[in-house]
């Protein structure tokens, strides 16, 4: 007999994992890829969306039809916390910037988000901007019956990945040496990497970031235009303990190999995706052809379009 969903909440995860057929040069490992964008906004969010508005429910921080959440964000937590109060009946207030695509603020507005800027200088990602953004929204929770989520402090946000995690460990069969993912907020590498370890300890963890901001390895903030990772910043709950390298990345390079996936694989995503790619094939080619890595497809193509990813 065919399922029935009894909420949209119900269709997150189970997304496919894919091999890469035509950019992993010879000799390197398996590259295989989560796509994330088979979630029901496009992301791979809606897993900590979910986690955040339920964790909040449960400690009775929010009601249905009292309660506005508020955050600041890039526009990919932004749409998924818009998809969840949608669901569940939650007024949303978002904090964003012109530094991020038109195609995510129509989105959030779509779902019924109010929607804020904070001008960014002349689009640039950096540390000030994300910080103005952060206190911006602070301001805004103090009103009445208003909670911030404050996703970059939210210790509901890595169990969101926990399943993530459980997937790729299932669909792999066991078989897999590295993950590889990108840093924003450090829930998603931290949330899917403890779920793989508690079943291999040693998988090797790798994490991504901008080379123009390399803070994770201890170099200076600076701006970059990758969306959705490297804040400038340390986030708060980053554990640098549990990853094993940190790689990085520069924009060109992340936008580049973004390309190639749509036209060499039929993989249509988000720079951040890329950016992923581009480390994990340097970690395949370390690894060799008897091993494999998996990262992560975090978003879908289709939210930058406005922006010079395609143009």
């Amino acid at each position: 007999m065919p399922q029935i969903a009894s909420s949209v909440l119900e269709a997150i995860g189970n997304t496919p994992l894919v091999k890469l057929q035509r950019i992993v040069p010879s000799g390197s490992a398996t590259v295989l890829v989560k796509l994330e964008w088979s979630n029901p906004t496009g992301s791979m969010k809606d897993r900590v969306a979910k986690a955040i508005i339920e964790g909040a429910e449960k400690k009775g921080k929010i009601d249905p039809g009292r309660s506005t959440v508020v955050e600041y964000t890039s526009g990919t937590t932004g749409i998924s916390l818009a998809f969840v109060c949608a669901a569940k009946g939650y007024d949303l207030h978002i904090v964003f910037s012109d530094a991020f695509s038109e195609e995510k603020r129509l989105t959030m507005q779509a779902l019924g988000a109010t929607v804020e800027d904070v001008k960014s200088d002349n689009k640039k990602i950096t540390e000030k901007l994300i910080k103005e953004m952060i206190d911006r929204s602070r301001i805004i929770s103090e009103r009445p019956n208003h909670w911030w989520s404050d996703q970059l402090r939210n210790t509901d946000a890595v169990a969101g990945y926990y399943p993530l995690g459980e997937e790729i460990w299932n669909q792999t069969g066991g078989i897999l040496d590295a993950f590889v993912q990108a840093v924003g907020t450090a829930h998603s590498i931290h949330g899917t990497a403890r779920a793989l370890r508690m079943h291999k300890n040693d998988v090797r963890v790798v994490a991504v970031e901008p080379l123009e901001s390399a803070v994770l390895s201890g170099g200076p903030t600076g701006s970059h235009k990758i969306e959705g990772i490297g804040i400038g910043f340390i986030p708060p709950l980053w554990e640098p303990s549990e990853v094993d390298e940190i790689i990085k990345v520069t924009t060109e390079e992340a936008k580049a190999m973004t390309r190639r996936l749509a036209r060499e694989e039929g993989l249509f995503a988000g720079t951040s995706s890329g950016a992923n790619v581009v480390a994990a094939l340097r970690v395949a080619e370390r690894l060799g052809p008897s091993s494999s890595v998996v990262t992560i497809m975090v978003d879908s193509g289709l939210r930058y379009l406005s922006t010079d990813l395609y143009k």
